[in-house]
């Protein structure tokens, strides 16, 4: 099977990156390697992660620094330009993968030698009703996030590339000065861009926070223009649906429910996402626990080798 990198860009993620970090080393497979970005933090996000690698030596987590500039963007590209492996995982610092996450997403891109990106759903672990909030994302994103007559756009949150496409868009993908596109579908239509293929998987899961409804109506407005914005930046590119319609109708019940639902958490003293995938996660060591009690010899057995 392929190797798979991980990309974590991290800006001032504190509160999240060691729980995420978690998550990338509680797998079916480990990955090949995985690199925390840092791009100026301010906080202990960098302390954290230094922490975290000195507890954990046995895991492939590098920290890296990308100083130069503020943003997303240059912070991503350094970590893609960085990684060694066959495949480029990608996601942000708040986000859970699934334990099976790395192993499905070799799988996609073994079985599929033509697929050069990959997404899949999310579930909001910060959310009530978390699995059927997953099958509703699923629903969407399969259905409507698509452009050019059907071809998946891949979700920044929950998405891989094959190295060797990476390195043919690296050089094109648009610097966004402004900061006004959603930098994921850029990189879905530069792949688009070359005839190279995207794929949805709805096995590749992710969790991620939905605390993007707690902003501002006049903000929550103002990100879901990105997605014309983005469009308008690629004229040749084109798409029947208009995810963000939807996104916005959605908005006025998250937006209120969003904060309750915090506060029920905070009461209960439960951190969502440390416990996104705990039940998946439990079931992981006890496989791992039993495997390794079946490999241990029994006091005789180890007599009888040792005579």
């Amino acid at each position: 099977m392929l190797n798979v990198s991980i990309v974590i860009p991290a800006w001032n993620e504190s509160e999240r990156i060691a729980v995420c970090l978690l998550n990338t080393i509680r797998q079916t497979v480990m990955p090949y390697e995985i690199l925390v970005v840092d791009n100026r933090s301010t906080d202990d996000t960098c302390a954290i992660v230094e922490r975290f690698i000195a507890d954990h030596p046995e895991a492939p987590v590098k920290l890296l620094h990308q100083n130069e500039e503020q943003g997303l963007i240059p912070t991503r590209n350094y970590g893609l330009d960085h990684a060694t492996g066959d495949v480029l995982g990608r996601f942000d610092a708040d986000c859970m993968i699934k334990p099976d996450w790395v192993e499905v997403v070799s799988g996609i891109f073994t079985e599929d030698p033509q697929a050069m990106g990959a997404t899949g759903p999310v579930m909001y672990y910060d959310m009530p009703s978390r699995h059927f909030g997953l099958k509703g994302d699923n629903s969407l994103r399969k259905r409507i996030y698509k452009a050019d007559g059907g071809q998946p756009l891949l979700f920044g949150s929950n998405m891989a590339l094959r190295a060797s496409a990476w390195h043919a868009i690296s050089g094109e993908v648009c610097r966004d000065k402004a900061d006004v596109m959603h930098e994921d579908i850029d990189i879905s239509l530069h792949l688009m861009g070359k005839g190279l293929k995207t794929v949805y998987s709805p096995r590749m899961i992710a969790g991620m926070s939905a605390r993007r409804m707690d902003t501002s109506l006049s903000s929550f407005r103002n990100y879901m223009k990105r997605f014309r914005n983005t469009f308008d930046a690629h004229p040749q590119h084109w798409r029947k649906h208009k995810p963000e319609v939807l996104f916005t109708a959605m908005y006025p019940v998250m937006h209120l429910f969003y904060p309750v639902w915090q506060k029920v958490l905070n009461t209960a003293d439960i951190n969502p996402a440390e416990a996104a995938w705990i039940n998946e996660q439990m079931e992981l060591a006890e496989k791992e626990g039993r495997e390794l009690y079946d490999e241990t010899p029994t006091d005789e057995e180890w007599d009888e080798r040792h005579e």
